[in-house]
């Protein structure tokens, strides 16, 4: 008779198993992003298992994963074979475990695949690649709203952004209200993105002064377009309209690197730990904001960017910004970010479309 399905998950605790009848692995480990103690796995009959109690975990509804297994005389990080749940990631994929999570309601609904054109701006920090996406069945000369997305490419394969678009475009048109109307998508290619990304004055004067010039100059636009970013790429996107105030409409910032000393210590050794640590001191201690526009600070509730996120929505509202906060029970995830849209990215491209 087969035992129960692993991870096994009860109010009080989860517990993994990784098959070993052979006795070929030496050693197992559990690997998150979160600290969670002691995660070595002990030798049982017939395998290995780990228990780990619901007070170790951090507050999320699901947990990405992997197994770090030592045999052969080699260590190799693999996904877990006895859980189906997978998720794809900027690394790989990785195993999750589901802790009362639930996928959003929109993940249900269809909506028709839009066209694509690939195009590349040329500027002084070098070519930035961008891929417009088009709602189905628009003619490419109706003058729609515009929203431009850092790490595009990555926010649309693992955080579904063109299908979310297309679904609450579908809803928007079925009801005559809730969802959004028709909107364009950019999605930015990063390019060399530790750099371009850290605060840096050169790329925010090329996407402020060359990219977004040109694509208003292809494309029939509707209000200045809103800009959304996903760690550094929120950074690079405050940073854009701080720098160059009026080019946008609105920010969707998502688990935004905003660093602070007194916070993120531990990332001093990134390479534009200088250059953003600069930026966010001078955001927190502006007692005039260059900016007026709608802006959304969100993030997952157990990563560690929540408590500078948290600070920056708090500085940003204290310059008078119209500031909308949210927070879904996750990490520093793509998954995060999807769950993050409804009804975050909603509110603001509603908020910069009345403003327009």
């Amino acid at each position: 008779m087969p035992g129960p399905p692993f991870p096994s998950v009860t109010e009080d605790s989860v517990t993994w198993r990784v098959d070993d009848a052979d006795g070929r692995l030496g050693s197992v480990r559990l690997w998150t992003d979160f600290d969670l103690g002691r995660t070595d796995f002990s030798r049982v009959e017939g395998g290995w298992e780990l228990e780990v109690g619901r007070d170790r975990l951090p507050p999320v509804d699901r947990l990405e994963y992997l197994l770090e297994e030592t045999g052969d005389g080699r260590t190799v990080m693999r996904t877990d074979p006895a859980n189906p749940h997978q998720v794809g990631g900027a690394f790989g994929d990785h195993s999750v475990v589901l802790l009362g999570y639930h996928e959003p309601a929109w993940l249900r609904l269809q909506a028709e695949e839009g066209s694509r054109a690939d195009l590349a701006v040329e500027t002084a920090v070098g070519p930035v690649h961008v891929q417009l996406w088009s709602p189905a069945g628009r003619d490419p000369d109706e003058p729609l709203p515009l929203l431009l997305s850092h790490d595009g490419p990555e926010m649309d394969h693992l955080g579904e952004l063109t299908r979310f678009v297309g679904v609450m475009t579908a809803l928007h048109e079925v009801q005559g209200s809730g969802g959004i109307p028709p909107v364009r998508v950019g999605l930015l290619a990063p390019g060399p993105r530790d750099e371009r990304y850290a605060a840096d004055d050169a790329y925010a004067d090329a996407l402020c002064g060359t990219v977004v010039p040109a694509l208003l100059a292809q494309t029939p636009t509707v209000g200045r377009p809103v800009l959304m970013g996903q760690s550094l790429g929120a950074v690079a996107a405050l940073h854009a309209e701080w720098r160059h105030p009026g080019t946008f409409g609105g920010l969707l910032l998502q688990s935004g690197s905003f660093f602070t000393p007194d916070l993120d210590g531990h990332e001093d050794h990134h390479g534009g730990w200088g250059s953003i640590t600069g930026f966010v001191a001078e955001v927190h201690a502006a007692t005039r904001a260059p900016i007026a526009l709608p802006v959304g600070v969100v993030h997952g509730s157990a990563e560690e960017n929540a408590a500078n996120n948290r600070l920056l929505a708090e500085s940003l509202r204290g310059l008078g910004l119209d500031v909308a906060v949210g927070e879904v029970r996750d990490g520093h995830t793509w998954t995060c970010w999807r769950d993050l849209l409804d009804p975050w990215l909603v509110t603001i491209l509603d908020a910069a479309g009345r403003a327009s």
